[in-house]
């Protein structure tokens, strides 16, 4: 059963329509992928999932878990459950990596001494004990700032994740790493959404179901071998 469904989503930015009906669910435990063009609307999806007050709903639904996700503002949807890796993740000066993931920790519920267990595994797990005491993002690399994200994910252990190109900015080791951990984090429970334009990630994470977005609707979704055949001729395959 799908813990989140988009019915007939239509998005506009700077009143210009975006995304013109998109359908799509995602399932607990699995990990999808959400591919397109540039300028086809995924980005937009998940920053109008996230609530971002410059991408206007005109129509449609968004339920978590059967709740009304549009209807809740910004942090009360990461409250329930709701995560987004940005494509561009900011630089925050003056906010330490380890006192930001500790407040977002508390408020997920987390205590202080199980963050205290947690935050050095999470280190670990991603590659990043020089970072503990960083600030937020400020000079990291690009892939640096793509492990960064994932450490919130693995900490915070969302409900949904939705995953803006995790895979740009990022040599293949950090690549290998990056899918390990997406897969982790399905395997205990999570719906991932992978969204990106290149199959290179699944071939160590394959995704259960994927979904092309083209001009603002999902054109036609698959298994994993619709990955592949994109990233053997492009997306012109939908339109074949």
């Amino acid at each position: 059963m799908p813990i989140l469904t988009v019915k007939d989503l239509h998005v506009r930015v700077a009143g210009r329509p975006v995304l013109q009906g998109v359908d799509l669910e995602l399932e607990p435990g699995q990990v999808h992928a959400l591919m397109g063009p540039n300028g086809s609307g995924k980005s937009t999806l998940a920053l109008a999932l996230a609530g971002h007050p410059t991408y206007e709903v005109v129509r449609g639904q968004v339920l978590l878990d059967g709740q009304d996700l549009l209807s809740l503002p910004p942090h009360e949807r990461a409250r329930a459950g709701l995560f987004l890796a940005f494509q561009y993740p900011p630089e925050v000066e003056g906010v330490k990596l380890r006192e930001f993931l500790r407040l977002a920790c508390s408020v997920r519920g987390k205590g202080f001494c199980e963050f205290q267990k947690a935050f050095p595994q999470a280190l670990a797990r991603l590659n990043m004990e020089e970072f503990r005491d960083r600030e937020l993002n400020l000079g990291f690399s690009g892939g640096e700032k793509k492990r960064a994200e994932l450490m919130q994910l693995y900490l915070l252990r969302p409900r949904v994740a939705l995953l803006d190109e995790p895979d740009s900015g990022v040599d293949v080791d950090a690549l290998r790493l990056i899918a390990e951990v997406i897969a982790e984090m399905a395997q205990a429970g999570t719906a991932v959404l992978v969204i990106t334009h290149y199959p290179r990630i699944f071939r160590y994470v394959p995704p259960a179901r994927v979904f092309v977005l083209w001009q603002g609707k999902i054109a036609e979704q698959g298994g994993p071998e619709l990955a592949w055949k994109i990233g053997e001729h492009g997306f012109e395959v939908v339109r074949r």
